[in-house]
């Protein structure tokens, strides 16, 4: 018999999210960085040390905070099983009841979803609570050092990408160089996210094209006000 595979968002979002974060956040932290200090007038050398410079805080940075904030949900999940094990220890009746009136909310009749809770609290009490009155799963559990490896990984090669570019550009169009190769990363970027998201691709090439676009105006604009070589 021909077995049914399905495959859903949710099943992926977790590592979506903060691989898809870290590597807009790369480009878009370090291309500003690097069109400011190009924008003012800086040295190739200069221009390559501060986006390397801020590469390297940027990855650090967001694989702390990725792993802070997932570890918090983390600790929250862990209390929540912790509580619901001790309500199945000291009140399995009340805990029955709670499975029951879920499984007729979704709607079961009630002898039926006796039968289902029964089962199910055989098979696996906690899972059952944990799954159908707390949302929780074990494709969904919070993974701190995942999250936080993906995001940094996800950074430094979003990161990567303007630094080649100033790189391989000449001192002259440096700024502006870096501005385009970054924003047409960034619409491919969207696009990506929002194809594997279910979404629509061109709006997510669009909104961060827009979000882009007036973050490297705003650097260059900062560059400018504070050229090292006026005149």
């Amino acid at each position: 018999m021909r077995r049914h595979r399905e495959s859903h968002v949710g099943d992926r979002i977790g590592w979506l999210r903060a691989a898809v974060l870290g590597a807009n956040d790369g480009i878009l932290s370090t291309a500003g960085l690097v069109v400011g200090v190009a924008s003012a007038e800086a040295t190739r050398g200069s221009v390559l040390i501060a986006g390397v410079a801020g590469l390297v805080a940027g990855a650090l940075s967001m694989a702390t905070g990725e792993y802070v904030s997932v570890s918090s949900q983390g600790d929250a999940e862990k209390a929540e099983r912790e509580l619901e094990r001790h309500e199945l220890a000291t009140d399995a009746h009340g805990e029955r009841e709670e499975l029951v009136n879920i499984y007729i909310g979704r709607g079961l009749d009630r002898p039926l979803a006796e039968q289902v809770a029964d089962q199910l609290t055989a098979h696996d009490a906690l899972g059952a609570h944990l799954r159908d009155e707390l949302g929780q799963t074990e494709e969904r559990r919070a993974r701190p050092l995942q999250a936080a490896l993906a995001s940094a990984s996800a950074f430094s090669v979003g990161a990567a990408l303007p630094l080649v570019a100033a790189l391989l550009a000449a001192s002259a169009h440096m700024a502006l160089t870096v501005a385009v190769a970054s924003l047409i990363s960034l619409a491919v970027l969207g696009a990506v996210a929002a194809r594997a998201g279910g979404a629509s691709m061109l709006r997510g090439a669009l909104r961060v094209l827009v979000w882009g676009t007036l973050a490297m105006m705003a650097t260059a604009a900062i560059g400018h006000l504070f050229d090292v070589n006026p005149g």
